[in-house]
């Protein structure tokens, strides 16, 4: 069976119903009308993707993203160091709480950034602004490496952090929406969860170079070491890292979809191009018309964010602050997790094309929901088999939602909004509750003293996440929204062509 055609739209949400005693005196009109709504495909409407193109995309994108994700990760591992070295000596809990809500700060204007580089993204191109948001980012933070500590400057140091973390998160802002719209447009619809997966491994990569970096480094210059110089040295990389992935993003034409859009001699049906090339990037028409997909996307990305950076973030300082064991131990045993789903984060993608979105991001959530709780109690316990059981069940339970959320939340938003729908929806989201995680977490366990406060957390985002895949719909193994159907062959054209055709009446 052919997928659902998505790139002729039929009437918009607010459309009235035709009445059904109309329909009945005059046939042929309507039918004329549900043709116009949805043509039937012709060859030159279907996208035939090219293989090596497709993957240099997906390495370009993805490769960018672990950069970008690898000068995330330094703060997160850094926190307790930079704690030390940008505020005033005194509370331990003080410090770490400072330096968790300039890690926090830095998502407040991440839905700013999203909001500008977003719809420039459906305007300009998604390859120009991805190349810029990998500019402002590694300026950013290479320029936090350059900053003198507490002691030395004294207000100053903490003011010039927070000035170059909202830096770094409005250029964040642009590139998560960017990089997804990127890869799913890209790629063929019977794979776009597979491909997709490939830029949530970039951030586990990235995380996992940063957690690498940071526990290497750590070990060999002891914490004096680290508070004195060995800070800096993670962040003043992220200048040459930059380089490589703006270099990569550079060489990449643009998307076909995107293309589609722009080139007019590209042979598509008027039905197509009328739809296409409408309310390009206008927030107040995100806003208005795509809001239910907003709402959905918010409560989509809440759960998975809080989850992702109560894992990837947060518990190394958990198992440090909370269980008192040295930070390089920490790390470790999540870079040991991490590695693990990065080996398995792709087949997660091959399940979601064959299986479908809904079914595994379901599972995600709800062994959230059941596993939280078993998992933690298993951390407290102490102990290097009890701490990596623990740690794995949660990354496990991430994995689905790593895998899969690439492929489906581009899916939601038509292509003249897809970037800048899915930049607002995801980065508001974020700033509430993403990068808001590792501060909530440490003042809860602060206030009640229960160190199962995570866990708590987790099944409470976990449950909203729930009920939020119930309402989404599929769209594995189907075109995007706005854009036509993408496939790998000719062969696979002509046939999805053929389905479509009329058949003869004798």
């Amino acid at each position: 069976m052919p997928p659902e055609r998505k790139y002729a739209t039929s009437a918009p949400e607010n459309d009235p119903v035709p009445d059904t005693a109309a329909v009945r005196r005059h046939p042929a009109l309507f039918r004329a009308i549900r043709r116009r709504q949805n043509p039937r495909l012709r060859r030159s409407d279907i996208t035939v993707t090219d293989e090596n193109a497709v993957r240099r995309a997906v390495k370009a994108a993805s490769l960018g993203n672990a950069m970008e994700w690898f000068d995330f990760g330094i703060y997160s591992y850094l926190a307790a160091t930079i704690g030390r070295v940008f505020f005033p000596s005194g509370n331990a809990t003080v410090q770490l709480l400072s330096s968790f809500a300039t890690f926090a700060v830095a998502f407040l204007v991440r839905p700013l950034g999203g909001m500008v580089f977003g719809p420039m993204g459906d305007k300009i191109g998604r390859k120009k602004v991805l190349a810029l948001t990998m500019i402002l980012m590694a300026i950013g933070t290479a320029a936090i490496g350059l900053v003198p500590g507490y002691a030395t400057i004294g207000f100053w140091a903490p003011v010039l952090l927070i000035l170059f973390r909202l830096l770094q998160g409005f250029s964040t802002g642009g590139e998560y929406g960017g990089a997804s719209t990127f890869i799913a447009e890209y790629a063929p619809d019977k794979r776009r969860g597979y491909f997709g997966s490939f830029l949530e491994l970039g951030t586990l990569a990235g995380y996992t170079g940063a957690a690498g970096l940071v526990t290497a480094l750590t070990a060999w210059l002891g914490t004096a070491g680290m508070d004195s110089w060995g800070w800096r040295v993670p962040f003043l990389l992220a200048a040459p890292l930059g380089a490589v992935g703006i270099y990569l993003r550079l060489r990449l034409d643009d998307t076909p979809a995107f293309l589609k859009l722009e080139d007019a001699n590209v042979h598509i049906s008027e039905a197509a191009d009328a739809v296409e090339t409408t309310a390009r990037g206008d927030l107040a028409t995100i806003f208005r018309t795509h809001w239910r997909a907003l709402v959905l996307c918010v409560a989509l990305v809440g759960a998975y964010n809080i989850t992702d950076y109560m894992l990837l973030s947060y518990m190394p300082t958990y198992l440090s602050n909370e269980l008192h064991y040295t930070e390089t131990h920490g790390l470790l045993i999540l870079v040991a997790t991490m590695v693990v789903l990065m080996l398995i984060i792709n087949q997660v993608g091959r399940l979601s094309d064959r299986f479908g979105r809904k079914p595994v991001l379901m599972t995600g959530m709800l062994s959230f929901f059941v596993f939280a709780a078993p998992a933690f109690l298993l951390v407290r316990q102490g102990g290097l088999l009890a701490i990596s059981a623990g740690m794995l069940i949660l990354g496990l339970s991430l994995v689905c939602l790593l895998g899969t959320m690439s492929a489906a939340l581009p899916a939601m938003f038509p292509t003249p909004v897809r970037y800048g729908s899915l930049s607002v929806g995801y980065n508001l989201s974020a700033s509430l509750f993403g990068g808001t995680t590792p501060l909530v977490i440490t003042a809860l366990i602060s206030a009640t003293g229960s160190e199962m406060m995570p866990a708590y957390y987790a099944m409470a985002a976990a449950l909203v996440g729930v009920v939020a895949v119930a309402c989404m719909k599929e769209t594995a193994r189907q075109p995007l929204e706005g854009s036509p159907p993408s496939v790998q062959t000719e062969e696979e054209a002509a046939e999805l062509v053929e389905s479509q055709a009329p058949t003869p009446k004798f």
